[in-house]
């Protein structure tokens, strides 16, 4: 296991004024896996690519276990990256493609044998190591490129949008397959997504970049109940802020005053509540609950998300459809807003 320490890290590439990545500091602590979050081109696949050893970081250092590798070849770093599109040789069999690695160092034969039908086991693929990568599904092949990055037991996984190329049953799967192969070779392991909900799935820590910039390095928890700011709480699907000022646990604000957690700090901000917080009710008597007007109502199928007016806003909410059934757009209703899933940006 290694733990991976990113400071100052930043790339400014030829002919360009702004930074591609501005001055990351990340500290991954052995065995964990953590997701690079952001939109394409905040700087996320830039910062794996410095990882590896396959571009060069303009300032900034990157150390394992305490010893920087910026002057370590690529080979020589311990670290392995799967791209998105898999780059299996062609011409290779699955088998063979696994244990190229061990092959490069020369490991004896039937070891390299043994191995590679472990490998195949763990990415249950046991049937088809004889075939070709174009004899493969794209879900099949993303699993010989797991394998063929894993039989070398890397010190650091690094995964470029693994599941990007993949359909939707089969990223679930590949999900699944990911996370319970790190947590039982326990690798460090860094992956590469803009899919907030990937990250939540699969990370230990996520850290989000939006413009070159790191946002937030926390728990996945940690960006739904208390993001740093109104970029990373809409990042996350979050469109429900209000600006006021807290005083004493009471937020005052255009809908009223509500009662918030005694921890979040005083002062003028915006308060903001995810739309699955918000709450349908008939007990007009229960503190934070207003009169509002439904002026939308969409069907998601597990979800029915309300366009819900209050004070000249609107917010959004997400409800389970047994608790929207009978309502139509332009009927009154009572919200509840909990006051612990209240938070001050």
């Amino acid at each position: 296991m290694t733990h991976v320490s990113i400071q100052n890290l930043s790339k400014i590439y030829k002919g360009s004024k702004t930074p591609a990545l501005d001055e990351l500091s990340l500290e991954i602590p052995s065995g964990e896996l953590t997701a690079l979050l952001g939109p394409s081109g905040c700087g996320k696949t830039t910062t794996m690519k410095m990882i590896a050893g396959l571009l060069d970081p303009t300032s900034g250092d990157i150390s394992f276990d305490g010893r920087s590798v910026l002057n370590d070849k690529p080979e020589n770093r311990g670290a392995v990256m799967v791209f998105q599109n898999y780059l299996l040789f062609p011409y290779m069999s699955v088998s063979e493609n696994i244990g190229f690695g061990l092959k490069m160092r020369k490991t004896d034969a039937n070891d390299i044998k043994k191995r590679v039908g472990e490998m195949l086991e763990m990415v249950k693929l046991p049937d088809l190591g004889d075939r070709k990568p174009s004899e493969l599904s794209g879900g099949q092949q993303q699993r010989v490129a797991l394998a063929r990055a894993l039989i070398i037991q890397p010190e650091v996984l690094l995964l470029d949008e693994p599941l990007s190329n993949l359909d939707a049953h089969l990223r679930l799967e590949m999900r699944d397959l990911i996370r319970a192969l790190q947590q039982e070779m326990k690798i460090t392991t860094i992956f590469v997504t803009h899919d907030q909900e990937e990250a939540v799935v699969l990370a230990d820590k996520i850290a989000l970049i939006l413009d070159g910039k790191m946002k937030q390095y926390d728990t996945p928890q940690a960006f739904y109940k208390t993001p740093i700011d109104e970029a990373t709480a809409r990042f996350f699907g979050c469109h429900n802020f209000i600006k006021g000022k807290a005083l004493d646990g009471v937020f005052d604000c255009a809908i009223g005053k509500l009662k918030i957690p005694k921890l979040i700090k005083e002062g003028q901000g915006t308060l903001t509540f995810r739309p699955e917080n918000i709450k349908i009710t008939k007990d007009k008597t229960k503190e934070n609950s207003f009169g509002a007007k439904v002026s939308n109502i969409i069907y998601l199928g597990t979800q029915t998300r309300l366009k819900i007016k209050l004070a000249e806003m609107e917010f959004d909410a997400i409800l389970n459809p047994n608790e929207t059934a009978g309502l139509a757009i332009g009927d009154d209703v009572f919200i509840h807003l909990p006051s612990e899933v209240l938070w001050k940006i």
